[in-house]
Formats: structure tokens, sequence, C-alpha cells
């Protein structure tokens, strides 16, 4: 499931006309490293990877619609955020990753 989502993910950020090319790339960037790092997570934490995997593929949705409502989009984005919160000593690297995803999806809405 988790695979499936992230590459949901990507095919939805490949498809977006919303989005410049240069932020298609960072974000398929940090795509590809966050599927690594929620790999890992899975191991240990499969429900916590469930989660961000989740909030990480409705954020990216809120953010590429066409017609975006910035209220869900930052409502999403907060969500994302949140679903790392804890994880900043164990996992700093997936921290990280879903906070520059979450920096780049809030910049895609200005």
């Amino acid at each position: 499931m988790i695979k499936c989502t992230l590459s949901e993910i990507k095919t939805r950020i490949q498809k977006a006309n919303s989005i410049k090319e240069g932020n298609k790339a960072e974000l398929l960037s940090l795509l590809s490293t966050l599927k690594s790092e929620i790999e890992e997570l899975s191991k240990t934490r499969a429900d916590h990877a469930k989660s961000i995997t989740g909030f990480a593929d409705i954020s990216t949705h809120e953010a590429t619609r066409e017609d975006t409502n910035q209220e869900l989009l930052k409502l999403s984005i907060d969500g994302l955020s949140s679903s790392v919160k804890g994880f900043e000593t164990s996992h700093p690297k997936l921290a990280e990753i879903v906070n520059s995803i979450c920096f780049t999806l809030s910049n895609l809405g200005i």
C-alpha cells in the first residue's frame, strides 16, 4: 500500500500542469528520499509510515489541484508536518525530508 501511494504521488506530480518544472524536479527528488526513509520506518513502525504516506498523498493532492483551496492545503500540510513529530531524534532525515516537502508544497500555493 505504501509503495502504491508513493507511486501515485509521483505520477500526480509528474502530470501536474500547475507545477513549474523546477518545482517538479525538486518534489520528485524529495519524494525519492522520502520513499527510502518510509521504507526504513515501515520495518519498525508500519502504522506511522502509513500515516506519513497518507498525509503526503493528501498534501500533494491539495497542492496540485487546478483550483487549489488554500485552507485545505494548509490543513493537509499541517497534518503532514505533525505526522513526523517525535521522529526528529530517531529518524532525523525523515523529519528533514517531510519538512522540506511541506515547505515546497506550501510555496506552490503562493
